[in-house]
């Protein structure tokens, strides 16, 4: 049944978006760049009412997830995730990724690239802590090996036993060595690359101690 525009207005609270009223009702809101098409007087279907529906729904999932992005690049499974939280619909979510992938805003590769030089350089983590950490924003274990197979291991574990070791450095000699390995293995580097660090920083602290 057909149903004609009677009043369009601008949302007192948000300019950027337009309250429909259909046979003298307010019947839903639009973003004003879908209402500009629409004129009082002009009849629609109800399957012209569904889609401007549909695509009022996408477009206040996009901004959304937008909001989502401007704090620090994403993942797509953190994006779905994020969206799926607010009880956006599947369909609706499909429809919001693809078009942050067409806008490029949304590249897992890209994503996966940010996280490990960001780790690199101010938290340093260890491949298999990087690799647990981008398979949880549901990243590609393809694009994650792809990713890892220039990440400089030994660089990074080399900063986070300089730092362990100063952290530790009043620990009793028994202790500093149980607790310097914990410390690199709970940031997930292997027992082959914390053990040689680990000893080095022994020799060098019973160097010190031997000159004292």
């Amino acid at each position: 049944m057909a149903r004609e525009i009677t009043a369009l207005t601008f949302q007192k609270r948000n300019k950027d978006r337009v309250n429909v009223y259909l046979d003298g009702e307010f019947a839903f809101g639009l973003a004003a760049i879908e209402a500009a098409r629409l004129h009082v007087g002009q009849t629609l279907s109800d399957d012209e009412i569904v889609e401007l529906q549909r695509k009022d729904d996408v477009e206040r999932a996009y901004e959304r997830a937008l909001n989502y992005l401007s704090y620090r690049p994403r993942s797509e499974g953190e994006i779905r995730r994020n969206l799926r939280r607010k009880d956006v619909d599947p369909p609706v979510i499909d429809a919001v990724i693809a078009r942050l992938t067409r806008a490029g805003l949304l590249d897992d590769r890209e994503f996966a690239r940010y996280w490990v030089d960001n780790r690199a350089r101010f938290n340093p983590r260890g491949r298999r802590g990087l690799q647990h950490e981008l398979r949880q924003r549901g990243v590609s274990r393809r694009i994650i090996e792809d990713v890892l197979e220039s990440y400089d291991v030994h660089t990074a574990a080399r900063k986070v036993v300089e730092a362990g070791a100063r952290r530790l450095s009043r620990e009793a000699p028994e202790d500093f060595r149980r607790k310097l390995q914990a410390y690199m293995a709970r940031r997930g580097f292997s027992y082959g690359v914390i053990k040689p660090l680990v000893q080095e920083k022994i020799d060098e602290r019973a160097r010190q101690e031997e000159g004292e």
